[in-house]
């Protein structure tokens, strides 16, 4: 029989929001949801997956795609790269001003999510690459580094084969590049999910100095970027002058417009990356991408295209305020309480501490008292103990009752 891939038994035991959902499940069964008593009923602020219906400018062009692919003169088969017109609109709309000329259509790539780009990113670099994270971070970045085997043995509170940059309270939420090893592979998210911080454009810049003098690579997600509404806050890395000599940057639609059951993103390499070696990054993520992707779904590009419209683009502002609007209330009812929070302003995301505690013991705390699922920190990283991550994506009802709820914890 054939052997199984030694690195998948190298990952550590569960990825962490089925096991969210696994705790769930359980604590449902222990404690049953009663039809007549609403106060019963779980509500989540854990997973940020979407949950308002895509906005009607933006539907109608998913629709129309769909329409398109019936008839003779619409239909069109494999899109590699991404169709043209949607990749120079993302160029102009995202990247106007970027240090130089906006990024030209084969500097980007139209991918099924930023999730699924993080992954196949790292088979750009192999096995013995070196590996960096914000700790905390978005946990595909370390499992992924796991399953292309860039990554030592699972120590109990980290991998031995990655580096952990510390991000708390203490260092204003931003890493110390003086402990950024030379010739990393650095995933850093602005907005940060979990902790909802956003890099300054100083910090920015300091850290486009430290990867270009040591010669690193950074992988820039910029997720939630649509989600900044301080104008003195960069939305992309490649703000920064001299960023198109160190870094890709991946995006998507899934949070600004509601895609995450549509699946759409794209990733920028700018044709200035180069290995040691001097060969292309870009010409290498090309092949990457021709040879295992075969580009993403046409009627979704149909809905990015409607989505990057004028109407679209206000469309996506309505939807990202709303959600920040669950922020501020989640992050008023904590504060309410006296919980030190951070983000919930240019991020849906609020990083709530509970200092010396365990963070599962406070996921289970809230849940059974309040009967509200949140995510704990400790899931994240290292420097996630002691803290627990709010969700802002949610019905605004759903989000108002729970935020009524987590009073109890006052209480205790």
């Amino acid at each position: 029989m054939i052997s199984r891939n030694p690195r998948l038994g190298a990952l550590k035991a569960g990825y962490l929001f089925p096991e969210i959902a696994r705790r769930r499940r359980e604590f449902a069964a222990a404690y049953p949801e009663d039809p007549a008593k609403p106060e019963t009923r779980i509500i989540s602020l854990g997973v940020g997956n979407t949950t308002e219906p895509i906005l009607p400018h933006i539907d109608r062009g998913l629709i129309e795609g769909a329409r398109q692919l019936g008839v003779p003169e619409g239909y069109s088969g494999y899109q590699d790269e991404g169709l043209l017109e949607l990749r120079e609109k993302i160029s102009r709309v995202f990247y106007p001003e970027t240090g130089g000329d906006p990024f030209s259509a084969d500097e980007i790539f139209i991918s099924d999510g930023a999730k699924c780009d993080i992954g196949r990113l790292q088979l750009l670099f192999g096995p013995d690459s070196k590996v960096a994270v914000q700790d905390p971070s978005y946990p595909v970045y370390v499992d992924g580094s796991v399953l292309t085997g860039a990554a030592g043995p699972w120590t109990g509170e980290g991998y031995g084969g990655i580096s952990y940059l510390p991000c708390t309270a203490e260092n204003s939420y931003f890493p110390d590049l003086s402990k950024l090893q030379e010739n990393s592979v650095f995933y850093f998210c602005s907005p940060n999910n979990p902790t909802g911080a956003v890099a300054a454009k100083a910090q920015l810049e300091e850290l486009v100095t430290a990867a270009k003098k040591k010669g690193c690579l950074i992988v820039f997600d910029a997720a939630y970027a649509e989600y900044i509404r301080d104008p003195a806050l960069p939305k992309t890395i490649f703000a920064i002058p001299g960023a198109r000599e160190c870094a890709v940057e991946v995006n998507s639609f899934s949070k600004p417009a509601g895609f995450t059951g549509v699946r759409l993103g794209w990733t920028v390499v700018p044709k200035e990356l180069h290995y040691a070696g001097g060969e292309s990054i870009n010409a290498d993520w090309n092949r990457v991408m021709g040879t295992i992707f075969n580009g993403a779904s046409n009627i979704a590009q149909a809905g990015g295209l409607a989505a990057l419209s004028p109407e679209g683009l206000q469309e996506i502002r309505q939807l990202c305020d709303f959600y920040l609007g669950n922020a501020k209330c989640i992050r008023t009812a904590l504060e309410g309480l006296g919980v030190s929070c951070v983000g919930g302003d240019n991020s849906p995301y609020i990083w709530a501490r509970f200092p010396g505690r365990d963070s599962w013991d406070v996921f289970a705390e809230i849940l059974k008292s309040c009967r509200v699922l949140t995510t704990p920190g400790a899931g994240f990283g290292p420097s996630g103990q002691s803290f627990i991550r709010f969700s802002a994506f949610g019905h605004r009802q759903d989000v108002e009752e729970a935020c009524e709820r987590l009073g109890k914890l006052g209480q205790r």
